[in-house]
């Protein structure tokens, strides 16, 4: 996957990577900043992606779609499609320019709304990377896992760095007989579960 990637994609992510370095230094309000993970967790999504069971790729919180292309990467492998939930008008806007310019508009499929509303419209998750506001991770937790496949994985960002935020969803997690977790310290943190 990575030794394939398109001029146009790389690109794409190192604008995307300095607009949100600048985003964190220049003093942007945090709704409109790009908030996205590094590249060293993109390249850990993808693999993970590609290895997961059949069933249908989603991401809550697409922001400028930075973490999206690395999940291309994977869906593009599989021949399929990422589904991916945005609110905000701006980052939709964003990541319409950013799967364009890319080139890889038939591997995504972009849903402006809240994702709680429509998560109910998805079954057979083979695999879910959440990283949108972290007071709903354990709604949407609750929403997904009932849906993961046997062997489909749930991955949440800023596991570590927003520690706190999320005690309650992975207490309870840990806890959960449906699923393994395990926190990995890449990145800001990635709280991965797995359907058993």
């Amino acid at each position: 996957m990575f030794h394939t990637i398109t001029p146009e994609i790389k690109t794409r992510m190192l604008y995307l990577e300095e607009k949100d370095q600048l985003d964190r230094k220049d003093g942007t309000p945090r709704m409109q900043r790009l908030r996205q993970i590094p590249p060293e967790t993109g390249k850990f999504l993808s693999i993970l992606a590609a290895s997961s069971p059949s069933g249908n790729m989603i991401e809550v919180g697409t922001s400028a779609g930075y973490s999206t292309l690395w999940l291309i990467l994977a869906a593009k492998l599989r021949n399929q499609k990422i589904i991916t939930f945005e609110l905000l008008e701006e980052k939709i806007k964003l990541a319409k320019e950013t799967f364009r310019l890319s080139i890889v508009e038939p591997f995504v499929d972009l849903r402006q709304g809240d994702a709680l509303k429509n998560l109910d419209l998805i079954n057979d998750i083979a695999f879910c990377f959440l990283d949108c506001e972290k007071e709903l991770y354990f709604e949407c937790y609750k929403k997904i896992i009932p849906k993961l496949v046997k062997g489909g994985l749930l991955v949440c960002d800023n596991a570590i760095n927003h520690r706190e935020t999320l005690a309650t969803m992975m207490n309870y997690a840990e806890k959960d007989q449906r699923v393994d977790v395990v926190l990995v310290p890449i990145g800001k943190g990635e709280f991965i579960c797995r359907k058993v």
